[in-house]
């Protein structure tokens, strides 16, 4: 049995992360008929690429590795039929980040998480040339303002367990404790979360409502965009649920609930549906798409995307198990100011 490249992301983080992206990547192993009994750790090693034994080991105490879907210690001995699960994390606060004051739109917070509605433009975590200016930059004086005695080395080592793009907008939960990331990281494994997304697309969309899927994975030519691609051949398998909410002729306003969370998972679905997100300029909304050639029309249009110079795309709502007393919660986000007027511009522009 073979697995090339399949630990990657104990080792790498991924340059370009996107919405809700989980930060556990699930790989499966069965073990041979014929296998004599072996430590897990030891196991893992031999067959998984770029694995240390340390950071298996360590993988095992904390519960990323499941035998027969059970929490197993580093010396237990796989048997032929085992059926293992290993969650890689994808952690990128494996640096010090630097604490910087910056106003924070702080939604909930209490000793467990604390939950954020992002400004447009703020990048979530440091890495690729953005080490400052973050959220987790702004997180960290938060937290060391509340704990001036918590070594920097903390600062959030543990905390974020999902992103959103740099200019979408809304709600994303991050951790207090280790403890806690753990709890909120496996909601987000299992797709338990719920997460529903505002988004103005272009185009009039045929049905009322209905469901995208398709394998989203990297673009094998330009590595920073991704693509759909066939299921099995390529990429990670990703399910979009929308609703039409308003339809304004040539654009259409829409509700999308995420079933998993791929990096650019809903942008990348629209687009292959043929609805770009309104001025999404990496999936081809910055143009006109749907319309008409008078010129006052063209005008209307280049006046919207100055109004929202981004991606239409919002989170709205959030919900998930609490990981101090399990019990559900929900927070919702007002539809920002720049979309709520380019919504209200074309609402105008129709009647």
């Amino acid at each position: 049995m073979t697995n090339e490249g399949a630990l990657e992301d104990f080792d790498e983080l991924e340059e370009t992360t996107g919405e809700n992206d989980s930060l556990y990547e699930r790989l499966s192993l069965v073990v041979d008929k014929g296998q004599e009994p072996l430590r897990i750790d030891k196991f893992l090693q031999q067959r998984l690429e770029k694995a240390s034994r340390n950071k298996l080991h360590h993988a095992i105490e904390n519960g990323q590795v499941l035998v027969n879907n059970q929490q197993v210690k580093p010396n237990y001995k796989v048997k032929p039929g085992d059926a293992l699960l290993v969650l890689s994390e994808k952690s990128p606060e494996t640096y010090i980040v630097k604490p910087e004051k910056m106003p924070l739109s702080i939604v909930y917070e209490d000793d467990v998480v604390i939950v954020i509605n992002k400004n447009a433009g703020m990048v979530v975590h440091p890495g690729c040339g953005n080490y400052q200016g973050t959220l987790l930059n702004g997180i960290a004086w938060h937290l060391q303002n509340q704990q001036p005695d918590i070594d920097d080395q903390m600062l959030p080592r543990f905390g974020m367990v999902h992103r959103i793009d740099k200019n979408t907008t809304g709600l994303l939960v991050l951790a207090k404790t280790e403890a806690a990331s753990k709890h909120l990281s496996h909601q987000f494994f299992e797709h338990t979360v719920n997460r529903k997304y505002l988004a103005l697309v272009w185009g009039n969309i045929e049905d009322n409502e209905g469901t995208i899927t398709g394998h989203v994975g990297r673009h094998q030519r330009f590595r920073k965009i991704m693509d759909i691609y066939p299921d099995g051949d390529y990429g990670k398998e990703a399910t979009t649920h929308y609703t039409v909410l308003e339809r304004f002729r040539y654009v259409t306003l829409v509700e999308c609930r995420l079933e998993t969370g791929r990096t650019h998972q809903i942008r990348v679905h629209m687009q292959h549906k043929g609805h770009p997100l309104f001025n999404d300029d990496t999936y081809g909304g910055d143009k006109i798409i749907k319309g008409t050639i008078f010129t006052k029309y063209k005008q209307f249009v280049e006046n919207c995307f100055e109004i929202c110079p981004r991606q239409a795309l919002h989170a709205q709502t959030l919900g998930f198990i609490h990981p101090g007393t399990e019990e559900r919660v929900f927070f919702n986000s007002p539809i920002p100011n720049d979309m709520q007027k380019v919504i209200e511009k074309w609402r105008n522009y129709i009647n």
